[in-house]
């Protein structure tokens, strides 16, 4: 297993995670802050935000197509390169204080995203089939390296001037994506095989029509639409309503980045052990604590514990529904069944980040919280049925 995991193709994605996890954790700790100052109403402090969740849900299609058509390799450095140019337009809206340009520059940041979701896909293609857990998980890991760059990043740029606190942070964004972008170079174009340009297969309906596919897809929609509902409006909460400082703020989002990904450390033994199924129901019972500890308060660790727990939450059905996904297909499938599942996974979550601004500024924290547990019924609701299947319930 360790020699699959140390495959040129798995480390360079490895890496590359680290640099896009920097950015992205960097834009979800600021923007909505960044936001409430530029924009010219309240309830459009998380628009930039959700523009990011935006653009990646409209570039996954396009993403996975490009790759098909040209493969892995030029296909990431593409992504590198719209990650770069939107962290530059970021980087020209905070010295000429414009909320629209700022916006511009998060959607192409997000728009990079499509791109970076299929490192997970490329690291299980370059290894064996009964490896796929582990390569999903130990590509996520590389998230917890950005998590820990992304506050440091942050506080460097305040430490330089208390005037323009986030002044230098997207230049340090961009020198970044071009770190990723040069060891993007040394994948190896064997990725992508060449079986994978085919067109045969299933379409997408009939994909959707399998009980497998469909709860792998709603295992990401759900965890990733909770994860990014929660996550969007807590900086908010936490520094405009409530009046923590932007250094507690930005603590509680990485210690939520780290519990992200973090539990990819043993969530393989642990799909291991229980199956895919009871992981899911692990990861949704997480999602419906953190709704209950964030109803509790708004002291510090009311937040912390809510947000450490999102993420552990979200892990268990990410990693478990990409893994399930990757069950589900045909090689001559593979393309369209993942441009189908992160486009869903990824609409969702865009409109989740839509809705958090709004309906925090209306109804407040806890309304925000309650609203998002419909989701989870749903959730549990798709396992039960898709366990009492006896076709499906060994496999899961």
């Amino acid at each position: 297993m360790l020699s699959q995991l140390l495959k040129r193709n798995v480390l360079i994605l490895f890496g590359c995670q680290t640099v896009f996890v920097s950015g992205t954790v960097v834009l979800v700790t600021i923007g909505g802050i960044i936001g409430h100052t530029l924009a010219p109403d309240p309830s459009l402090a998380t628009l930039p935000v959700a523009l990011m969740v935006v653009g990646t849900a409209l570039t996954t299609i396009p993403a996975a197509l490009t790759m098909q058509a040209i493969g892995r390799r030029f296909g990431f450095m593409i992504g590198a390169g719209v990650a770069f140019c939107g962290a530059f337009l970021v980087s020209q809206a905070l010295a000429a204080n414009t909320f629209w340009l700022f916006c511009v520059g998060t959607t192409l940041m997000g728009s990079s995203l499509g791109f970076s979701q299929q490192f997970r896909f490329a690291a299980a293609e370059s290894v064996d089939a009964d490896t796929v857990s582990y390569a999903v998980s130990f590509i996520l890991i590389g998230s917890i390296l950005g998590a820990f760059a992304a506050p440091e990043i942050i506080g460097y740029s305040a430490r330089q001037s208390v005037e323009t606190p986030y002044g230098e942070i997207f230049q340090i964004v961009m020198a970044l994506y071009v770190v990723a972008a040069i060891l993007m170079l040394g994948i190896k174009s064997s990725v992508v095989s060449s079986e994978s340009g085919s067109t045969g297969g299933r379409s997408v309906g009939q994909l959707l029509s399998q009980p497998k596919f469909l709860t792998a897809v709603l295992a990401g929609m759900i965890g990733q639409g909770v994860m990014t509902y929660v996550m969007t409006a807590t900086p908010i909460s936490m520094n405009v309503t409530v009046g923590f400082s932007i250094t507690e703020t930005s603590e509680v989002i990485r210690a939520h980045v780290i519990a992200m990904y973090l539990p990819s450390l043993f969530t393989p033994w642990l799909i291991g052990r229980l199956g895919l199924a009871r992981t899911m129901l692990i990861g949704t019972a997480c999602l419906g604590i953190t709704l209950g500890i964030g109803l509790a308060g708004h002291h510090y660790m009311h937040y912390w514990g809510s947000m450490v727990l999102l993420g552990v939450g979200w892990n268990f059905l990410f990693v478990s529904g990409t893994t399930m996904l990757t069950q589900s297909y045909a090689p001559e499938e593979r393309f369209r069944a993942q441009a189908t599942n992160d486009f869903a996974v990824f609409s969702t979550s865009a409109t989740a980040s839509l809705l958090a601004g709004s309906v925090l500024h209306a109804l407040g924290w806890s309304w925000l919280l309650l609203s998002a547990m419909p989701g989870l019924l749903v959730m549990l609701g798709a396992v039960i049925w898709l366990t009492r299947r006896p076709t499906l319930a060994q496999q899961t």
